[in-house]
C-alpha cells in the first residue's frame, strides 16, 4: 500500500488527489512543517530534501510531485489520469514542468523573500517583485486553460489535481489575489475540480475550502 507524506495544502495535495482519484488504497502520513518536522531525523531517513510531497511503495520512495503523479498515473492505468498518446503526453508533462518549475517558485518567492536575500530592504524587494511575477503567470495560467474544461482539453488528467495547488495558493493569504475577477478561466476549472469526488475526499482531508 502507498503512503504519502504530505501537509495540508502543500504541493502534496496534488498526489493526494490523484490517489484519491484511481482509487487505490493508501495511507496518508502528516508532516508539520511549521514545527519543523521536515527536518527531523525520522522524516531526513525517508526525503533527504526535507519537503512533502514523498510517496512510499513499500520500502520504494519517490519524491518531486511531477514524478509522483506519473508514477501514481502509471501504477493504475484504467483510471486514465495520464496520457499514452506521444503528443497528449508531451503536453501534461509541459503543464507539470511549468508549474513546478516556474509558476511555484514565483510563488516561494513571495513566501519565502528570506531564502533569497537578507538585507530587510532586500527582502521586501524580493516579496513585491516575486507578487508581481506571480500575478503575471497567474494570468498566463488562466490563458493557458482558456475555456478548458480541461487542462488538455477534453481529457481529464494529474496535470488538473496541480493546477488545484496553485489556484488554491492564490486565493490564500500570501498572495490574496482576486481569484474569481483576475483570473477567470482557472476559477472555473476549479469550481469544476469541485464538483469530483475525489477532489472533495482530499480537500476535506485536509481541512481545506472548496473552490466555490
Amino acid at each position: 500500500m502507498m503512503k504519502l507524506y504530505y501537509s495540508p495544502g502543500a504541493c502534496s495535495l496534488a498526489p493526494h488527489i490523484t490517489l484519491e482519484e484511481v482509487g487505490g488504497r493508501f495511507e496518508l502520513s502528516r508532516v508539520d512543517l511549521a514545527s519543523g518536522q521536515q527536518n527531523s531525523a525520522e522524516y531526513l531517513r525517508i526525503n533527504p530534501k526535507a519537503r512533502v510531497p514523498a510517496l512510499a511503495d513499500g520500502e520504494w520512495v519517490l519524491t518531486e510531485v511531477p514524478a509522483i503523479l506519473r508514477y501514481i498515473a502509471a501504477r493504475h492505468p484504467a483510471a486514465g489520469l495520464w496520457p499514452w498518446d506521444p503528443r497528449e503526453e508531451a503536453r501534461c508533462a509541459e503543464w507539470l514542468n511549468w508549474l513546478s518549475s516556474t509558476v511555484q517558485p514565483a510563488f516561494v518567492h513571495v513566501r519565502r523573500a528570506a531564502r533569497f536575500a537578507s538585507d530587510p530592504r532586500a527582502i521586501d524587494d524580493v516579496a513585491a517583485t516575486g507578487k508581481k511575477n506571480a500575478y503575471d503567470l497567474w494570468k498566463a495560467v488562466d490563458a493557458k486553460i482558456g475555456a478548458g474544461p480541461w487542462a488538455l482539453g477534453e481529457r481529464y488528467s494529474v496535470a488538473d489535481a496541480l493546477l488545484a495547488v496553485y489556484w488554491h495558493w492564490g486565493r490564500g493569504p500570501v498572495l490574496g489575489f482576486d481569484m474569481a475577477g483576475d483570473f477567470p478561466n482557472w476559477t472555473a476549472h476549479a469550481r469544476r475540480l469541485a464538483a469530483r469526488p475525489a477532489v472533495q475526499k482530499a480537500f476535506a482531508a485536509e481541512g481545506l475550502q472548496l473552490p466555490t
